[in-house]
């Protein structure tokens, strides 16, 4: 079994509106063999993951799993199960999954797997092929080393539970999160400029000089103090004689702890001999080299937690303590509870387990115990001085509880301190009475306070704490900006940067992604194919944008998925013939499922072109309460007019002006002849991009003067639209430059060159078309033919050069363009092939006589265009490579 390609898809997919791994296996050997086959198979297979006894399958309930490997199944089927169960007990638990064989490819398998963690999962997949493989070859395979490893890597980026809690409550509000480091709990809510950092319980609005001064225990003590908080008494010192001095001063008991560490660490409370006091500041200079030693405080140990200006949830902390039963020893009652599930290491289960370490000797010691003692039945027996969850303690809620003087006092504490989330440690006889009547006290304000005593307590009521916090930071807002996502076969540059320029006309900080770069408010800071994952995220982790316009190609989606859960809309141009024959997509239908994907993620409208079958038909799958908005060139169309009779929003093309409709009502907005991207009206393809950005501006709420402004001001020229319908003056011939590169965009140009040529002529007469086409040699033979059939409809000369090879040999992807053009023409017709792209505009300029339109499809570099037209167009190739954008990097949406 051999891997040939594999996939991380990190957002709404083809498959899934969650991430998935996409693997492609090759079974090789394995290939046409059934489980049902191999009479030791399945019993090997559950007796290494039991677990799989309770996966679903086709008939759809626990043991359906189970059922298929009996009845005989694929292999790649059981790598998928296999992967899943694997994250599952690494602790990355995931139900997703999908194989299915590759028609095209015999013995090859796409295999889908859901993930939390990208690396997990991958190295779960990997080590699911090598287990499969061996237990099919009738070998033992050892499962206990590598799945500790994958354990062990699933834990290094296990989201923390208080992270979790705050991520989870965002999501429910609706709030956008994006994890921005694999390794360490650091997110990005919201999108753009309504962006909010957050790690941990830390927000970016939480102040680093707050955080500093909580981090100062004695510090905090003092403002505490100024500002009438009750705190205990104490001191800082530095060495055992001042702390000596420092306890008579204050009265024993004391507690000494360290000046600036954190989770109890350091700590010992009820310290009143010498000795006692000796050893316990010895014990905190462990962790500082400044210790405070204060007043004990007699009573309970409680955390408040303030969010913004409001108390969210209140606990009152347990230290780790264990209960004899007169038979087991102390460390057979600690193993013990430390069996129970929601206990683990560091912050990423409920509680923490409970340590048998040398402060907890210590502790055991002033009790009269050791780890090896049996205490009677019914002893409590205490394992730290503090009660930090940390450390292996417990909570129980006490919020409604809290006195409201005393909440007052930790709103007042934690607004001194300046932190917008806080953790206040108190400690009193009862949180029920007011401080001053209990000398009770605030020992500590704690900047990134943990939050799971509350949202987990051991008993009492959860409190949704990671609501509280994300209700700070940001209201009633969910932190979306205004996303629209463009895509379609042919137009979507165009469109895209239409819509970017309305949003900069509007005054929004805009971002825009594009087949040509990325630009931040204009300024091009990527540049390259920037339709996928990647720059969509630029843009949305931009604190600079305001309003997003991301062109989403077919590429993009099956190499990376989406980079938004959501957008407000989505707009599908079209759905032609290009690069079919890859990535699976083999028809047109396969094609218009990956546009869908778009269509699906849409929260607010879908704009739809009416006169294609492919996008009406996607109209039955966007979400309930999505509106959906058509376009159309044609007035009549009975999609359009059907919509419209239904009350529903459209824009369409009428006597030469751009039209807006809802229900029965219809507006006028401008004349085609009045926007620059039309060339005179001449650019269909245009007028109904333009029609598209209308529909969704509409749907984004821009206004109806502001939507005819950014229409009316937008020139698609080399610099703001390179390659796209481009046109220059050359004296006797009109020359436009287009990245025309299949069948359907080659038709749209040559209709938009037979008019234009037909109104340069003047009246009655009409001017040559003449082209020098080219396409990409990685598209289909058929494709490359249906190249060459759409140019000689409209075309009355046409040469043809070679661009892009791409694994062709020289000549070839030419002369498949000449066939069809020639079988259009059924003759020889008037089609030439030479290679060299300079030769070949040579030859097309000498043909020019004035009148005649001259179409040259230019790769997607622009700078190959100038140096194309360096020799015959010194001015026009001046001019664009004036045009050329300076950038800052190269766009990788690998």
């Amino acid at each position: 079994m051999n891997l040939i390609e594999q996939r991380v898809l990190r957002g709404p997919n083809l498959y899934s509106s969650a991430p998935c791994l996409l693997t492609v296996v090759d079974l090789a050997e394995l290939q046409g063999v059934s489980t049902s086959a191999l009479p030791r198979f399945n019993d090997a297979l559950l007796d290494l993951i039991p677990s799989l006894g309770q996966h679903y399958s086709p008939p759809g309930k626990p043991g359906g799993f189970v059922q298929r490997l009996q009845q005989g199944t694929y292999m790649a089927r059981v790598v998928e199960h296999v992967t899943l169960a694997l994250q599952t007990l690494a602790g990355a638990p995931v139900g997703f999954g999908r194989s299915a064989p590759i028609e095209s490819q015999p013995g090859r398998y796409r295999v889908i797997c859901g993930y939390q963690f990208e690396q997990v999962a991958q190295e779960a997949f990997a080590l699911a092929m090598q287990l499969v493989t061996a237990l099919a070859h009738d070998q033992p395979f050892d499962l206990e080393e590598p799945l500790a490893e994958l354990r062990d890597h699933a834990e290094r980026r296990a989201i923390g539970t208080s992270t979790a809690a705050v991520i989870d409550a965002a999501t429910r509000r609706g709030i956008p999160s994006l994890r921005l480091t694999e390794e360490a709990n650091l997110f990005q809510l919201g999108w753009g400029a309504r962006q909010k950092r957050l790690q941990a319980t830390v927000t970016g609005n939480t102040s680093l000089v707050a955080a500093n001064i909580a981090s100062d225990k004695q510090l905090t003590k003092t403002l505490l103090a100024e500002a009438g908080v009750p705190v205990p008494r104490g001191r800082l010192v530095t060495d055992v004689e001042q702390a000596q001095r420092a306890a008579r001063r204050v009265g024993v008991p004391v507690t000494i702890k360290p000046l600036d560490a954190n989770q109890g660490k350091g700590v010992t409370t009820v310290c009143v001999t010498p000795e006692q006091i000796e050893a316990a500041f010895d014990h905190a200079r462990g962790y500082s080299r400044r210790v405070i030693v204060e007043k004990y405080l007699e009573g309970h140990d409680y955390r408040v937690l303030v969010t913004g200006n409001k108390v969210a949830a209140a606990s009152r902390r347990r230290p780790p303590e264990v209960t004899g039963d007169g038979v087991k020893t102390i460390a057979e009652l600690v193993a013990q509870e430390n069996l129970d599930p929601a206990r683990g290491d560091g912050h990423t289960n409920i509680l923490t387990r409970m340590r048998l370490d040398q402060i907890a000797a210590d502790l055991l010691a002033k009790q009269g115990y050791e780890f090896d003692s049996v205490p009677p039945a019914g002893a409590v027996v205490a394992l730290r001085g503090n009660a930090n969850l940390s450390t292996g303690g417990t909570a129980e809620d006490a919020t409604d509880l809290l006195h409201p003087s005393t909440r007052e006092i930790c709103i007042r504490a934690a607004r001194t301190i300046g932190l917008d989330v806080a953790g206040i440690d108190i400690i009193c006889r009862d949180i029920g009475v007011p401080l001053d009547e209990q000398d009770g006290g605030i020992i500590e304000v704690n900047a990134a306070p943990g939050i799971r005593m509350h949202q987990y307590p051991s008993s009492g009521q959860p409190r949704d704490a990671g609501d509280a916090i994300v209700e700070a930071m940001y209201g009633k807002d969910n932190g979306r900006i205004p996303v629209i996502a463009v895509t379609g076969t042919n137009g979507k540059t165009t469109t895209a940067l239409l819509l970017g320029h309305a949003g900069r006309m509007a005054k929004l900080g805009t971002g825009v992604t594009t087949t040509e770069g990325v630009f931040i408010n204009g300024v091009r800071v990527d540049q390259g194919d920037c339709s996928g994952y990647w720059s969509a995220r630029k843009v949305l982790t931009s604190t600079e944008v305001d309003f997003a316009v991301l062109e989403t190609a077919r590429g993009g989606i099956l190499k990376r998925g989406l980079a938004f859960d959501r957008c407000d809309v989505g707009v599908v141009l079209n759905v032609s013939a290009d690069h079919l024959g890859m990535d699976g997509v083999e028809t047109l239908a396969d094609l218009a499922e990956v546009k869908a994907v778009v269509a699906r993620t849409a929260s607010r409208a879908v704009v739809l072109n009416a006169e294609d079958p492919y996008c009406v038909r996607m109209a039955s799958q966007v979400e309930e309460g999505v509106e959906v908005l058509y376009f159309s060139l044609d007035p009549e169309h009975p999609v359009l007019l059907t919509h419209l009779d239904q009350g529903g929003r459209a824009t369409w093309l009428h006597d030469g002006v751009l039209m807006i409709g809802h229900g029965n009502r219809r507006e006028a907005l401008v004349s085609a002849a009045a926007m620059p991207m039309s060339v005179q009206g001449h650019a269909m393809f245009n007028i109904a991009n333009a029609l598209a950005a209308i529909a969704a501006l509409l749907a984004t709420d821009f206004t109806l003067p502001k939507i005819a402004e950014a229409l009316t001001t937008f020139v698609s020229d080399s610099h703001n639209n390179p390659l796209r319908a481009n046109v220059y003056d050359m004296g006797q011939a009109t020359l436009v430059v287009d990245y025309a590169h299949n069948p359907a965009a080659y038709r749209a140009l040559g209709r938009m060159a037979r008019s234009l040529a037909g109104s340069v002529a003047g009246a009655g007469t009409s001017g040559k078309v003449i082209g020098v086409v080219t396409a990409p040699g990685d598209r289909r033979d058929a494709d490359l033919r249906d190249v060459g059939r759409n140019c000689a409809i409209d075309f009355n000369e046409l040469i043809v050069y070679q661009s892009n090879p791409r694994g062709r040999a020289d000549g070839q992807t030419g002369a498949l363009i000449v066939e069809g053009i020639r079988q259009q023409l059924s003759g020889d017709g008037t089609a030439v092939q030479i290679d060299d792209v300079q030769q070949a505009l040579a030859v097309a300029i000498a043909k020019c006589q004035p009148g005649d339109v001259l179409v040259f499809s230019s790769p997607s570099t622009p700078h190959v265009l100038v140096e194309a037209l360096r020799p015959f167009y010194p001015e026009n190739a001046a001019i664009i490579a004036a045009d050329l954008r300076p950038v800052h990097s190269e766009c990788n949406d690998a």
